[in-house]
Parts: C-alpha cells; structure tokens; sequence
C-alpha cells in the first residue's frame, strides 16, 4: 500500500477542483491500495516547501459534493518550472519528500506548464530506479493541449463568454448612434475561446460581428475598413479579439502603447489589446468606442458552468488514478471525440504534449480572418451543453475553502 499525492498548478478553471474530486472519490474507493489521499498546497512549489494536507481531514461529505461546483484550485496554485537539468538538487530534494511520505502515485492537474513538470518528474523517476507513478489531468481554459481532443475547463469558459457576449451585444443594441464594443478574450496563441463568442449570435451576421484569432495576423487597416462596413450595416458593432493579436511582425498589440510584464514562465502578460483599439477606432473614425476586457471571469465562474464540461472533468481525474494504480506513468488523460457526441479516455505519453500548443486549424476560420466556418460551431456546441445548480447559502454560492492546518512533509 502506498499513498497518493494530488496537486493543481497554472490558472484555475471552473471545474478544476471537479477533476481533484474525480481523484479523491476514486481514490477513496481504493483503500487496499491507496493509504492516505494527500494534497499539495501550491503545487509542486509548495510540496517543495513541505507543504500539504491530508485531504481525508478536510472533505467531509457535505464539502466534497460543493467541491465540484467550487471554481479556483482547492489546494493552491503556483506557477513553477521545474530545471530542464534532472541532475539539478531540485529532484533530489523532491523524490526525498515524496519517499519520505512514502507516496506512489502522483496525479497533478495543469495545462502545457503542468504537464512538463509531470514529464520531468516521470523521467527523473525512470532515471533513479523509482517505481513512483506520475499521472497529468489535464486542465486548461486555452483548450491548447495537443493530442486530445478538448480540456477540461474549456467548455465552462467557452459557456461563459458565449453568455457574456451575448449579455453585451443586448446592451449596445439599446442606442441608435453608431457605437462600437471590442471585448478582450484569453488566448495567448490559441482563439479556442474567442472562436466561442461565435456561438452568442441570435442570427447569421448578427453580433458579435467580427471575431479576431491570434492564428491570423492582425492588419489594422483592414480592421478598421471591415469596422466602417459592420457599423453601416448595424450602426452598433460588437468585435471579439483574443488578447495575444499580432501584427505580421509579430508585434502583440498590446505593447504598442502599454509595457508588458512576464511571468514565472517568461511568457508576456497580455492585456490591454481591446484598449489599444477602441483609442484606435475612436481617434481614426471618431465613434463611441469601449473596451471590455472578460479577464479572469472567464475561468473563475461558476455560474455558467457547463455539466458537460464538469462532468468529463471528474471523470479525467478518476481515470487518472485507475491509470496510476494499473502501472501506468509520464502519461497524460485524454479525450476522444465520438460522433454523435460522446467522449472516451484514454492515455498518451506526456512528453509528446508538454511545451507544444494545439491552435485553431486554418480552415476552420473564415478566408479573410475575421470570423469562424461552421466546422468550428460543430465542434464547440456540444462541450456547453447542460447546466449546474451552484449549492446556496443566504443566496449567494456556497464555496468550499481549505481552512484546515497544512501538514509538514
């Protein structure tokens, strides 16, 4: 019998703490096998710090159902990225604490960072004769994951900004003078989720009129030429732009008049690009211009959760630790797409998928750039359907949070 570590890393979904359920519940149906069920505080760079909790102290039976319907990571994030020497003192000190509390199975939930760490991880076990089984769920609102289908957060997000756009496009249809709205969508390198507010149109050609993808170089002139058309055929003009738009430079829009700052990635933190062109369509053509920019709301709320999405989130994190304790390790749990729609799980090998990213494909998007084919609305649909009932208390949602003393490794 050995024990189970769980951890979440990168930006929070909707239904993150969906796939630590999945992992709790089917783990807990396994105790010849799994002794205690941990959690690491902050991920990686908490556990690192000795920090984590024994999940078996703090999910009764009341919390464990509001876990689900919980939007952010339960136990903490971070954002950290593991030496890409496996003789770095890093690992050492790690598989000391993991052996120290005589952990067997590893399931981290995250995106493309994430998934680096579990693949690291996985090699330096191999590397040092550890039978240690290191597991990825796969969590992401960019839905950027290479070799499956779609991610577990995704259509959560998608749901709400569908919602949200919908929401706008009612608003700046109450006036008559000319006026346009630019709402900024995550989405460094992939539109996945501004593809998504495609699905708030009530008729063809209705708002959100234009919808920019960071696959396709941006080109100002055009924009602005495509604008004076919109706004002529509907006088109030919704546009979509994922916030990672470039020139044909490779320039983001946002730096044009805004510094950027990066993360603990190196990756540029993008914001301000809706900004930059509502300034742009008011100096240039003189009209009502505003920004909205959606930015965490997109994966923080619960109120447009999808049950599909959170649905095959706890059913990842489930299949995840039936993964672990058949043996199997540097794997990551993927998504099959069945038709009519269904999903099957299955497994890949995570450093196949780590560091690379699943754009939206070409022909998908419409020949000028500026909106989405119908090949795209078939595949988006069925990952929004179904709603949930966020649990109440005094009216407002009744979370769940970690209070409980963390455990020192």
């Amino acid at each position: 019998m050995k024990n189970l570590l769980v951890g979440q890393s990168g930006g929070p979904t909707a239904v993150i703490n969906g796939s630590l359920y999945g992992v709790f519940h089917e783990a807990v149906l396994c105790p010849e096998q799994i002794g205690h069920i941990y959690g690491m505080r902050n991920g990686i760079e908490g556990f690192l710090k000795g920090r984590m909790i024994d999940l078996s102290l703090t999910l009764d039976a009341s919390s464990l159902e509001r876990l689900k319907y919980t939007p952010g990571s339960y136990l903490g994030s971070c954002r950290c990225r593991l030496p890409d020497d496996l003789s770095d003192p890093v690992y050492a000190a790690l598989f000391d604490l993991l052996d120290k509390q005589d952990i067997g199975y590893v399931l981290y939930i995250g995106g493309n960072d994430s998934m680096d760490t579990v693949s690291k991880l996985a090699a330096c076990a191999s590397k040092l004769g550890s039978d240690i089984r290191f597991v990825g769920i796969p969590k992401t609102i960019d839905n950027d994951l290479v070799l499956t289908d779609h991610t577990p957060g995704f259509g959560s997000a998608a749901k709400y900004v569908a919602a949200a756009v919908q929401e706008i496009c009612t608003d700046a249809a109450v006036y008559d003078a000319p006026s346009v709205t630019i709402v900024e969508i995550m989405g460094r390198h992939a539109g996945w989720l501004t593809a998504s507010a495609a699905l708030a149109r009530r008729y063809k050609g209705g708002n959100p009129a234009l919808l920019y993808l960071p696959e396709i170089p941006f080109d100002q002139e055009n924009f602005l030429n495509r604008l004076q058309e919109e706004v002529h055929r509907h006088r109030q003009v919704v546009v979509c732009v994922s916030e990672g738009l470039r020139d044909k430079e490779g320039r983001l829009l946002c730096e044009y008049e805004l510094t950027s700052s990066t993360d603990q990635f190196g990756h540029k933190q993008l914001s301000g690009c809706s900004r930059y062109l509502a300034q742009l369509v008011r100096s240039r053509l003189g009209w009502k211009a505003r920004a909205v920019e959606l930015s965490v709301l997109q994966r923080c709320s619960s109120c447009h959760q999808s049950l599909t999405d959170l649905s095959e989130a706890v059913d990842a994190g489930s299949f995840g630790v039936k993964a672990a304790l058949l043996g199997k390790t540097g794997c990551m749990v993927t998504f099959t797409r069945g038709c009519p729609y269904s999903v099957s799980y299955g497994l890949a090998d995570v450093s196949l998928i780590c560091n690379r990213e699943k754009t939206v494909p070409r022909d998908w998007i419409s020949p000028d750039g500026t909106d989405i084919g119908p090949e795209l609305i078939d595949y988006l649909t069925p990952l929004v359907q179904g709603s949930t009932q966020v649990p109440l208390k005094d009216g407002r949602p009744d979370f769940v949070y970690l209070e409980n003393p963390v455990l020192k490794a």
